[in-house]
């Protein structure tokens, strides 16, 4: 082939691409002046939360405690300006090409006012997660201190950015918490939907593998294990054959519950208080409080 057949075969390549008739959702059109989605904005929002909650963990090793008050507030600064257009980007998604002057300024006036309500979220957020390093510091003989758990657990690491893609969720931010989950996801391979329910002193135990779907609710005082689903049964469709969102499918897991791994539990079922899941077994009917459930010898 040569050079100049070459360069006619890339420019009938990129015709091609170019004909938006044939990817229209596939596409996704902005204004210069839009902020749009960016995982590399959101990952430093996520690091930005984690040096406001766990100083000195995160961020800036030299923080003491004549400098925390000062290290704070530009971490929370910092964090107001990015998530202000974070949030902005995710209302203005999906209806960029369609949206006029005054409803792009009233997403801009809405983004401020959410970002400053989630930082007011930070102290009771903290107080949380605080009680999931507790669980996991309790539940591992093999961890030294909280500060190992803080710094090296991956559940720690999954079950941060869920707590905070959860208060964005209730927001009703679209796309950014899931961004936030699946970043996660991708760093620790435990997948936690931002729209789950999840009670205090929550622990995954090594955590690979863990799935909890997005209508899960989870009571206090729960610990799974790796590779533990909760996931949904079945899905449910409208006269066109398409699934029906929104409904709950999720499995209800009551006060200190243990799955152990492997387990999957399906279907918008409820485990009961104090139940122990075996591993390697699927559930898909209740379970008794205090039940057992595992494999037959």
């Amino acid at each position: 082939m040569t050079t100049i057949e070459q360069l006619g075969f890339v420019k009938e390549a990129v015709d091609k691409l170019a004909d938006q008739s044939t990817f229209p959702e596939l596409f996704s059109k902005y204004d210069d002046d839009d902020p749009i989605p960016s995982g590399k904005i959101l990952q430093e929002i996520i690091d930005l939360c984690r040096s406001v909650l766990f100083p000195g963990y995160f961020g800036n090793p030299t923080v003491h405690n004549h400098t925390l008050s000062f290290h704070l507030g530009v971490s929370v600064e910092r964090l107001l300006q990015l998530l202000t257009g974070q949030i902005q980007a995710g209302l203005l998604f999906g209806k960029e090409a369609d949206a006029d002057s005054e409803w792009k300024r009233s997403c801009s006036r809405r983004a401020k006012l959410l970002a400053v309500q989630f930082v007011g979220t930070l102290p009771e957020l903290r107080r949380v997660l605080a009680t999931d390093i507790q669980a996991a510091f309790e539940g591992d003989p093999a961890a030294s201190c909280i500060g190992e758990v803080i710094s090296c657990y991956p559940a720690i690491r999954a079950i941060v950015n869920y707590r905070i893609a959860h208060e964005l969720y209730k927001m009703n931010i679209p796309l950014i918490p899931r961004i936030i989950t699946e970043m996660a996801h991708s760093e620790t391979g435990i997948d936690i939907h931002p729209g789950a329910e999840i009670g205090e002193y929550f622990t995954i135990d090594h955590g690979t593998g863990v799935v909890i779907g997005q209508t899960c609710i989870i009571g206090h005082h729960v610990k799974l294990y790796q590779g533990v689903t909760l996931g949904a049964k079945s899905f449910p469709t409208d006269e066109s054959g398409h699934p029906i969102k929104g409904i709950p499918r999720h499995p209800i897991l009551g006060n200190g519950v243990t799955v152990y791994s492997n387990a999957t539990i399906l279907g918008r079922i409820t485990i009961g208080e104090g139940a122990v899941i075996g591993g390697n077994i699927w559930v898909t009917d209740d379970v008794e409080p205090y039940g057992r459930r595992v494999q037959r010898k």
